[in-house]
């Protein structure tokens, strides 16, 4: 079965109700079995294993937290291993202008230095999905969307592979 990841990283508890809701998206392509994981509790074997890795995080001076930050310090022992899974992001900032942009894209580079394939968006939240303190509707369907998109583009690459 494929398998993505969605990890995450949370202090108030704005960016796991956002992984609450990718869960959701990627709960909707039935190929795929999603698992949820708080950093703390995440592996390199974890990472091997998925298909496909959603990470999400609250947003920090612009960057991932420092959590994350070392997992992805740690992955360099499995580096190469994750070339052709695929990656998306996700992130809560406390205000309008705070660099939610930026921590999406410091998460979405190692992700592109692992040799990982990102899903992006064309029409909106072209780096990932992304809420102003708690996030509402709008945010919570954006992640939902995310976590479908992944899970879809995961399962194309996936019945490709030889």
């Amino acid at each position: 079965m494929i398998r993505v990841l969605v990890l995450y990283d949370s202090r108030g508890g704005n960016t796991e109700k956002m992984a609450l809701a990718v869960m959701e998206g990627v709960a909707q392509i039935e190929e795929v079995e999603a698992v949820l994981k708080k950093v703390d509790d995440v592996s390199l074997v974890d990472l091997e294993g998925a298909d496909g890795i959603i990470a999400g995080s609250p947003t920090f001076y612009g960057l991932m937290s420092g959590k994350l930050k070392a997992l992805i310090d740690k992955s360099v022992e499995i580096h190469g291993k994750l070339a052709g899974k695929v990656g998306g992001a996700f992130t809560s900032s406390g205000g309008t202008a705070s660099g939610a942009e930026t921590t999406l894209l410091s998460i979405l580079e190692a992700m592109l230095i692992h040799g990982m394939i990102v899903q992006g968006r064309h029409d909106q939240e072209h780096y990932g999905a992304a809420a102003v303190g708690a996030p509402e509707k709008k945010a919570i369907e954006s992640c939902k969307e995310l976590g479908k998109n992944v899970a879809s583009l995961t399962v194309k690459l996936a019945t490709r592979r030889p």
